[in-house]
């Protein structure tokens, strides 16, 4: 397949990862410890660690299972984990153990440069669903990478469920070259 006559743009947005610290943790010795960590477990079952660099949220059960969210590479979602992991250490939280951090799910965003006919690409692409009246971008489902992209008319793209950067960045190839192969995309 021929090389995109345009270079789509891709920005990473969020990265999740799920983690294990293969431990129970008490949540109320938590928020003892560190002041800044918010736990209502009326509201929510987890306790929420903000960290302000690298902007990240996580989510931290008793079971010992974490969720961070709001890294914009897999490599920051590492660093952020290890260092809430180091700060509950530091403010004498029990850790035992090195921490299992698998990434879940990571979104993008990116731009094709050019405007997409979605009307026809219904028609043409399969596993895509459009319905203007509620919703203005279609959706479209791809196998492999096994992603959801919501694709709207302007060439803009939100790309989701990637596992990895490098399945986000082939998922927009691979479309940008299935809208120009199929003439769904006019560029400006």
């Amino acid at each position: 397949m021929p090389l995109s006559k345009v270079k789509a743009s891709v920005s990473i947005v969020n990265v999740v990862a799920s983690v294990n610290l293969n431990q129970s943790l008490d949540l109320n010795s938590i928020i003892k410890a560190v002041p800044r960590v918010v736990y209502k477990p009326q509201k929510f079952p987890g306790a929420i660690f903000k960290l302000k660099k690298p902007k990240t949220a996580h989510l931290i059960f008793r079971t010992g299972k974490m969720v961070c969210v709001g890294a914009t590479s897999k490599r920051q979602a590492k660093r952020a984990v290890m260092k809430v992991i180091q700060q509950l250490k530091e403010n004498g939280i029990l850790i035992v153990g090195k921490p299992t951090i698998k990434i879940v799910n990571i979104v993008a965003s990116a731009s094709l440069g050019g405007q997409v006919d979605i009307e026809k690409a219904v028609y043409v692409l399969e596993r895509i669903m459009y319905e203007p009246e509620q919703f203005p971008g279609a959706i479209y489902r791809m196998d492999e990478p096994k992603v959801v992209i919501l694709i709207y008319t302007n060439g803009s793209l939100v790309i989701t469920g990637a596992k990895t950067e490098e399945e986000v960045y082939q998922a927009t190839v691979k479309l940008q070259r299935k809208l120009e192969e199929k003439k769904l995309i006019i560029y400006r």
